[in-house]
């Protein structure tokens, strides 16, 4: 969906999860950027419409580079802690929201000549935490110099 008005610009986007791990979305938010941006240089905002999730820019080259970030998250935000009463959704529900406090909802990147400027091995990640699959929403806004 792609919504202009008032000299905005930005576009919903989802993205498809089947269980808890860092999907990597660099691609799909480059392609976004081209559908939004009306200038070659400014700054890309994604923001993410969920508080079970969270975005991350991180390395994307190593494999298990993600799977030491997945494992940390589930280190420090276990199912088992004894605090935990939010269990409305699963024993995955407040987990999931511990994690999401600690990555963000929202990126702000710069852009240049059209591009992305993110460094030679970051990636753009979807943090999913929860169990079951989601269609997650993330809307992309492009503001110009």
């Amino acid at each position: 969906m792609k919504k202009t008005g008032f000299g905005l610009n930005y576009q919903k986007i989802s993205i498809s999860t089947s269980g808890e791990r860092f999907y990597s979305i660099t691609d799909q938010i480059q392609s976004s950027l081209k559908q939004v941006a009306k200038s070659p240089s400014g700054i890309l905002h994604l923001f993410l419409l969920h508080t079970s999730c969270a975005l991350t820019i991180s390395e994307d080259y190593d494999p298990s580079a993600r799977r030491d970030m997945e494992n940390f998250l589930k280190h420090i935000a276990s199912r088992d802690l004894p605090f935990i009463e939010h269990t409305l959704e699963g024993p995955d529900d407040s987990p999931s929201h511990m994690k999401s406090i600690l990555l963000q909802q929202h990126l702000a990147i710069p852009v240049e000549e059209g591009e992305l400027l993110l460094g030679t091995w970051q990636g753009v990640y979807l943090a999913e935490f929860r169990d079951a699959p989601h269609q997650r929403n993330i809307i992309v806004k492009f503001c110009a110099d």
